[in-house]
């Protein structure tokens, strides 16, 4: 254990991050990881440290020039600019936020949204909606395409996309191309296994929506679940 540990901390920044991720590095990791390499006299670590050393704070790097930055020993033009690019990368994705959808707040809101994508397709598809705590639709998604029986459909899939969204609730619709939207057995035994799934995880599903040519049936409604 003693050996493993020491390997681990003697890692490159690169290989640490891989491995225990970004969270776990420290400022002049990062920064090597950005400056790549090192210059003939000193190593990447060395030079991130001159770099960080140079200003009095982040603020000051955040705004330093490209003739700024090359005034650091070890920094030529090209990191310059690849240092700058970084910044305002990151300044930008700061800055972004997360794109909504819509809201819905029943089966009814989910059939007007997707029932005539669903009703035009010729193979059963499930659907996501992902939502935020104000039931805003963050993703939209097919998780699957075929009948929902247990070789192809699987709980796991759908939550595991529900936590890479960082999801609050869900909203869960497939169609029926035969034109009748009452759940068959393995729709029921499915939806059943999803509402059990999310109350461990802590995802609400909100409904099943099954969508048809002749209308749609909603587990909720119908006391499924």
């Amino acid at each position: 254990m003693k050996q493993q540990s020491k390997t681990i901390l003697n890692l490159r920044p690169r290989e640490r991050l891989y491995e225990q991720g970004e969270a776990n590095l420290s400022t002049q990791e990062l920064l090597a990881i950005l400056l790549r390499t090192g210059s003939k006299k000193q190593p990447v670590m060395q030079l991130s440290l001159e770099v960080m050393n140079h200003f009095e704070d982040f603020y000051f790097l955040k705004t330093a020039s490209i003739e700024e930055l090359m005034k650091i020993k070890g920094i030529g033009k090209v990191k310059a600019i690849e240092l700058r690019a970084a910044i305002e990368f990151g300044a930008r994705v700061a800055q972004a936020s997360q794109i909504k959808h819509g809201q819905i707040k029943s089966a009814e809101d989910v059939e007007k949204l997707v029932g005539i994508e669903l009703r035009s397709l010729q193979q059963e598809h499930l659907m996501v909606l992902f939502l935020n705590t104000k039931n805003e639709i963050i993703k939209k998604e097919t998780v699957f395409v075929g009948g929902l029986n247990s070789a192809v459909a699987h709980p796991r899939e759908v939550f595991r996309a529900a936590i890479r969204y960082a999801s609050a609730r869900i909203f869960v619709c497939h169609n029926h191309p035969s034109g009748n939207p009452s759940p068959s057995k393995a729709d029921i035994i499915f939806t059943k296994k999803l509402a059990a799934s999310g109350q461990i995880i802590g995802i609400e599903l909100l409904d099943h929506v099954i969508i048809a040519s002749s209308g749609y049936y909603s587990m909720k409604e119908s006391g499924v679940i």
